[in-house]
C-alpha cells in the first residue's frame, strides 16, 4: 500500500504520465537516426587536413603522431559506422516497406 491509495481523491483506473497533459494524443515523432559514415569520414579527413597544415608548418613530430594515430583510429570507426548504416537500412526496409534508399554506389 503506497500512500497514494489512502487518498480521498478519485483513482484513474490507468495511470497517465504526466507528460500526457502535454502531448495529448499527438503522435510522437519519430528519433532522428542519420547516415553515419559522413562523420567517421569527416573526422578522418579532419585530421588528414590537419596533419597536412601540420607537415607544412613545420609542428613538432609528435603533433604528426598524433594526426596519424587520429587517422588510424578512425578506421575501426569508419568500419563499424559501416556497419551501422547497413543495418540502419535494414531496420528502415522493415519498418517502413514504403521508404527506399536510392544508392549510386
Amino acid at each position: 500500500m503506497v500512500v497514494a491509495d489512502l487518498s480521498p481523491a478519485p483513482h484513474p483506473t490507468e495511470h497517465l504520465h504526466g507528460l500526457d497533459a502535454v502531448t495529448g494524443t499527438k503522435p510522437r515523432p519519430e528519433p532522428l537516426d542519420p547516415p553515419m559514415v559522413p562523420f567517421a569520414l569527416g573526422g578522418m579527413a579532419a585530421f588528414v587536413v590537419a596533419g597536412v597544415i601540420l607537415l607544412l608548418a613545420g609542428a613538432p613530430d609528435s603533433w604528426l603522431w598524433t594526426c596519424l594515430a587520429g587517422l588510424l583510429c578512425g578506421i575501426p570507426g569508419l568500419l563499424t559506422m559501416l556497419r551501422h548504416d547497413a543495418n540502419r537500412r535494414r531496420r528502415r526496409a522493415l519498418s517502413h516497406p514504403e521508404f527506399r534508399v536510392n544508392e549510386t554506389a
